[in-house]
């Protein structure tokens, strides 16, 4: 068992609070099974997800260094269950702790626009750990593993980690940002079978479907067809934008590829807590586009 229970400043972000509920559903059922506090920062803004840099990058940093602060007050570690979040939060906290190493003018300067608005000032205090690697390497696989009552025996899962969880950050200390096996190596602990497949570390498309959408919507589908052709029961994802391309988007997707596709595409909290004997009501696994009654089906539901 745990030593001591663990305790995070939990930052949802915007798309599990709204387009992906189910999401916030599924990781509350999830922490609260295994006995994790989360502390939710309610006055927590938006990170951006890559955009505001496209404007100002000060405007990034000024905005996530609040984000990042807020948890500092609580002196706990920011925790997302987001890959794109976590990409643009932990790369600016990265940008801000190398910036305080240097005696940069510049974190002066993210500081000062913070004390302006009567902000806490970034301290470079914490860290931004996604929910993954906070259940991998602070929970520990062995005991999710001790926690499963319901095997996911037969249930072949085919990861979708996002670009953003493995390669917006200058270092990845959880894993290897192009041969992860975090996902998989979970998947192992709760008894279902991990599928590789060539599409599990690139990107859904999601970032170009605002002005590119057919060739979004081409990325999406030919990754779904490679997870299909390897065997997959579902793609199972740790990012609601991804699950925005994959799920939501799938009957699109399948117009504009000519093909049938019906894969269900599961968050990772959801999957996790379905082995911990959550029920598939409470972790919103009707709320999809993509009917999850295969995968139910085949867990014996």
């Amino acid at each position: 068992m745990l030593s001591q229970s663990l305790k995070y400043a939990y930052y949802p972000g915007c798309v599990a609070q709204g387009a992906c509920r189910e999401l916030y559903l599924s990781t509350q059922a999830l922490t609260q099974k295994l006995g994790i506090e989360l502390i939710e920062l309610k006055k927590a803004a938006c990170c951006g997800s890559g955009t505001f840099k496209e404007d100002s990058q000060l405007l990034e940093d000024t905005v996530n260094a609040r984000n990042i602060a807020l948890a500092e007050e609580l002196n706990l570690p920011l925790l997302t269950h987001c890959s794109t979040c976590q990409g643009v939060i932990g790369h600016v906290d990265e940008r801000l702790k190398e910036c305080q190493s240097s005696n940069s003018a510049y974190l002066n300067q993210v500081n000062g626009l913070l004390q302006k608005e009567g902000c806490s000032p970034y301290r470079g205090s914490t860290e931004v750990k996604h929910l993954l690697y906070a259940l991998v390497t602070d929970y520990g696989l062995e005991e999710i593993s001790d926690r499963v009552t319901r095997k996911l025996s037969n249930l072949k899962c085919a990861a979708f980690y996002g670009c953003y969880l493995l390669r917006a950050q200058k270092s990845m200390p959880y894993d290897d940002p192009f041969q992860p096996e975090a996902m998989e190596n979970m998947f192992r602990a709760i008894g279902a079978t991990p599928v590789y497949y060539r599409g599990r570390t690139q990107c859904c498309g999601w970032p170009l479907s605002s002005y590119a959408t057919n060739e979004s919507f081409k990325m999406a589908g030919m990754h779904i067809q490679d997870a299909l052709e390897n065997g997959a029961d579902c793609i199972v994802t740790p990012c609601p934008l991804c699950h925005l391309n994959l799920d939501s988007r799938q009957p699109e997707v399948e117009k504009v590829i000519e093909k049938k596709l019906g894969l269900p595409i599961l968050h990772l909290p959801q999957l996790i807590a379905l082995a911990l004997g959550v029920s598939p009501q409470e972790l919103g696994l009707d709320r999809h586009i993509v009917s999850t009654k295969p995968v139910l089906e085949k867990l014996g539901f």
